[in-house]
């Protein structure tokens, strides 16, 4: 054990027979069962909720999250000696959800619904509520015009270059087509509800964050981002990062659907959400900012391999979507 561990850990009444290295913390096997140690450097005025939250979700019955644990002071975070500020977090004996398993895959999309059900319970709740899409999508646009502009400044222009400008036209028509879609939705009365109603949302829902356990059940972890927001946002987020692994699979993606739906049924209005949000060229405009933030002396193979996939796969996120959601382009 380290001495900055031991030094973190002394301060929570619990006896450690052992840490190991994880993913960015140290495993801990206690007294009271696994925990996870982690450096934190979320705003502290956030830490209140994210316990409150927690221990409601406990409360309704739902035991699966990494609810954080106080040190004997009765405090949130551990102080180590150096000002830096550690969790302690109830952990699990599990694994991370597998996307190459449909099954598993359908599972956490009714864990998701049924979650989702029980994050309606504080219309108070001091937490920040999320961006407004519009908001979102124009500033995104604008980023992307904006790398278009520099791009066509460059020469010679290397492989990267000439591939984004090539294609340019073709991805931005989908991101015009998403803000056409918000401005003739019914978006904004879906977010006023949503916010004003405290609807809150995990903020991270992805396949890293769902472990899969050894009993049949399924763990949620790291709630950091979570927000008031309209709650189909963390499925819109899931679905989307399955289907970039998964090449846009019509039934894997109407199965995951179903599978959310039969828990938590869904309004036309939520499904129209979805519709836009999967219609927006999200990872282009990922991989165009991640470029222009970066030392664009040297741009690596695996942003070219991204670049290409994200293109690659316009034609199969249309195809989804007009089987779907009957969306044309």
């Amino acid at each position: 054990m380290q001495e900055y561990e031991r030094n973190v850990l002394e301060q929570y009444d619990i006896e450690v027979s052992g840490t190991r290295k994880t993913r960015g913390a140290v495993l801990c096997d206690t007294d009271q069962g696994l925990m996870l140690l982690r450096e934190v450097k979320v705003s502290k005025r956030r830490i209140p909720a994210l316990y409150e939250l927690h221990e409601y979700l406990r409360s309704q019955g739902y035991a699966g999250t990494d609810r954080i644990m106080l040190t004997r002071e009765g405090e949130y975070l551990a102080l180590a000696e150096d000002g830096s500020q550690y969790l302690l977090k109830f952990w699990f004996q599990g694994r991370e959800c597998d996307v190459r398993k449909p099954a598993e895959l359908l599972a956490a999309s009714g864990n998701l619904a049924k979650l989702h059900m029980l994050l309606r319970y504080h219309p108070e709740n001091p937490v920040t509520p999320g961006t407004h899409m519009g908001e979102e999508y124009l500033r995104h646009n604008r980023e992307l015009k904006k790398v278009r502009r520099f791009m066509r400044g460059i020469s010679p222009k290397g492989e990267f270059e000439a591939a984004f400008l090539k294609y340019y036209e073709q991805m931005y028509q989908w991101a015009e087509a998403a803000i056409r879609q918000l401005e003739g939705s019914d978006y904004d009365r879906l977010y006023q509800d949503s916010v004003g109603n405290g609807h809150m949302t995990h903020g991270e829902y992805n396949y890293h964050n769902i472990l899969m356990l050894q009993n049949g059940h399924i763990a949620v972890t790291n709630f950091e981002k979570f927000k008031r927001d309209i709650q189909v946002e963390d499925f819109y987020y899931f679905l989307r990062k399955v289907m970039e692994k998964q090449g846009w699979k019509v039934r894997l993606g109407d199965n995951m659907l179903n599978a959310y739906s039969a828990v938590r049924p869904l309004t036309q209005g939520e499904l129209e959400y979805l519709r836009i949000r999967l219609c927006y060229p999200e990872k282009f405009w990922k991989i165009a900012n991640s470029y222009y933030h970066s030392n664009k002396a040297w741009i690596s193979v695996k942003s070219i391999e991204k670049l290409d996939v994200a293109i690659r796969q316009t034609e199969e996120k249309r195809r989804f979507l007009e089987e779907i959601f009957s969306f044309h382009l």
